[in-house]
């Protein structure tokens, strides 16, 4: 399998000006703190209206520890534990946005997507707020217990969690309109590229000589994967096997 490698120069990141903390209450005050992250997403460049409503109705703060609440919507990676992060919202709105961009917007609602590495389940969260059917694959048990904890009160019924080894898809829920990896690894993984839809989208983080970039794989033939250089990135690694 071969994906053809376009000689293209890395884009430009998306970044977001650090937004101001929210007061302490987290009821109206997260709302206003969820808006004013929007309007700096909006004026970062994020434009699909559709990523941009997902991200002010996801609730970030309710998936951190509650000594981070006041930090959740700053434009900042935080910790979640088991030595991972949740990524700051502009990651998470600009790789939606790229995945959808192809979709129209009437064939959303049937969308399949697939996401390796759920972490804490907000990223999960607000592809399921874009995409009609959201799987979610999470290798380490206590991120799975934790995310399937954050994420029972919004019950949302186009989610579904599974734990696992993300490296190896979920080919029984294959193809996918779109696949999102949340950890760097040094290549993207074969069973990943063949449970893409044609036509369809991934990205994922690869990491090569101390360097991670954003790398877009869009599969426009059973046997044909373009690939596109992005942003310079920073993710957890992307490991094998469940823990």
């Amino acid at each position: 399998m071969s994906i053809r490698r376009p000689a293209s120069k890395p884009t430009p990141p998306v970044a977001v000006p650090g937004l101001p903390p929210v007061p302490a209450g987290l009821g109206l005050a997260s709302e206003r703190a969820r808006q004013r992250m929007v309007d700096a997403l909006r004026a970062a460049g994020i434009r699909d209206e559709g990523v941009l409503a997902a991200m002010n109705r996801v609730p970030r703060h309710q998936f951190i520890d509650a000594g981070l609440a006041s930090r959740a919507y700053e434009d900042v990676a935080l910790p979640i534990g088991h030595g991972q992060t949740i990524s700051k919202p502009s990651t998470v709105a600009r790789m939606i946005e790229l995945l959808v961009a192809p979709i129209p917007a009437e064939r959303r609602a049937q969308a399949r997507v697939l996401e390796v590495g759920t972490g804490c389940g907000y990223q999960a969260a607000v592809l399921a707020a874009v995409f009609g059917e959201v799987i979610s694959i999470e290798r380490v048990r206590g991120l799975h217990e934790a995310a399937r904890t954050h994420l029972r009160p919004m019950r949302l019924p186009n989610l579904r969690l599974v734990f696992g080894d993300g490296r190896l898809g979920a080919p029984t829920a294959a193809p996918f309109d779109a696949v999102i990896v949340a950890a760097a690894g040094d290549e993207i993984p074969e069973p990943l590229l063949t449970q893409m839809a044609v036509p369809s989208r991934l990205l994922a983080p690869i990491e090569a000589s101390g360097r991670q970039a954003l790398h877009l794989v869009e599969r426009t033939a059973r046997e044909t994967w373009q690939l596109t250089v992005l942003d310079s990135v920073r993710f957890v690694p992307l490991r094998a096997g469940t823990s």
